[in-house]
């Protein structure tokens, strides 16, 4: 298929906005999963003590990392070789260090506002079927304001990439949207979460009819958005909502639509998933990627496609350098 956006000479950056949250990663148990407070599959708020009660249920120990579903696509965008940046707000904290130095290293340049609020962190339980589920503290990363986001933040970037999580801080969301779209950049936005779309349909339809360039959706959060279970239906739905709809089906590839037509990504790889944290957020890392560069849509849904499958090889959603090796190698990068 064609490339969908022609990408303009002197816009080469994917920008993200987003929580600057770090991710703990616990694997654990389905009965301990059940009597955690968490949604199978799913995200809750929850407070930091709620939080620091399960953890002390465990005899595991987490694994500490970046995270944040936007953060988490920008950083494989940075890996993989674009131009790219982040905004969000940390706290003057050991975590928040920790956050703004991962992101330099994967060459993201970090606008990141401060706060004397704990930064953000995010509990994910992993279970046997490598599902995770989330039990999320904002912290500062709640706290950005309206006034911060600014068009100068924009100016060079062809695609704005937002986390649906947004959703939930309405003002913040309308205000990074305007920005990006008078500095003349493409949206991207990722439903994050089945919990979030049902919590926040109308706005969501809102936003995609008016702002919404490429809209990224799972099996369930397409389900919940557009109201069909039919994955057919749901997909030709995304891509009406969007100039281009995106659904992802897990091992079983995505589904790509634009103008009417659709592009089915097979699946790469045939290792079995250790941990699917990230895996959508990767995807998106590979598909803006594939975008931003002037790829079509068949080479930036392979990209996209490489990235899920290797993030699902590890604990966590950060893909170690010899994933991306064989990413940029099988991609012919």
């Amino acid at each position: 298929m064609p490339i969908p956006f022609k990408p303009n000479p002197s816009k080469t950056r994917v920008t993200a906005i987003g929580s600057a949250l770090m991710d703990l990663c616990l694997i654990e148990s389905d009965d301990f999963l059940s009597g955690s407070g968490a949604q199978k599959g799913g995200m809750v708020m929850v407070d930091h003590t709620h939080i620091t009660s399960v953890l002390s249920k465990s005899a595991a120990r987490p694994s500490i990392v970046p995270g944040g579903s936007a953060c988490n696509t920008i950083v494989g965008v940075g890996r993989l070789g674009a131009k790219a940046r982040f905004i969000g707000k940390r706290g003057s904290d050991d975590l928040g260090n920790t956050f703004e130095q991962s992101l330099v290293k994967s060459n993201v340049d970090p606008i990141l506002f401060k706060s004397p609020s704990a930064t953000g962190h995010v509990l994910s339980i992993i279970t046997p079927d490598a599902q995770r589920s989330m039990l999320t503290y904002l912290g500062a990363s709640a706290e950005t304001q309206p006034h911060e986001i600014e068009e100068k933040h924009f100016e060079d970037s062809a695609f704005v990439h937002i986390e649906g999580y947004l959703l939930f801080n309405e003002k913040l969301l309308l205000s990074a949207l305007k920005a990006a779209k008078a500095a003349g950049a493409l949206i991207s936005l990722d439903l994050a979460s089945f919990t979030v779309v049902e919590a926040s349909r109308k706005l969501l339809e809102e936003i995609a009819d008016e702002y919404v360039d490429i809209l990224i959706a799972n099996e369930d959060e397409a389900a919940a958005f557009t109201g069909h279970k039919d994955e057919q239906k749901a997909a030709e739905a995304l891509g009406k909502r969007a100039a281009v709809g995106v659904m992802k089906l897990g091992k079983r590839g995505s589904v790509i639509i634009h103008k009417d037509n659709a592009v089915k990504i097979e699946p790469c790889g045939s290792g079995k998933a250790v941990d699917t944290t990230g895996a959508g957020d990767l995807w998106a890392s590979g598909f803006l990627y594939g975008l931003v560069k002037g790829y079509d849509i068949e080479k930036s849904g392979k990209i996209a496609s490489l990235c899920g499958f290797e993030v699902c090889q590890v604990v966590g959603a950060h893909i170690p350098d010899e994933g991306w090796d064989r990413i940029k190698q099988a991609a012919a990068l």
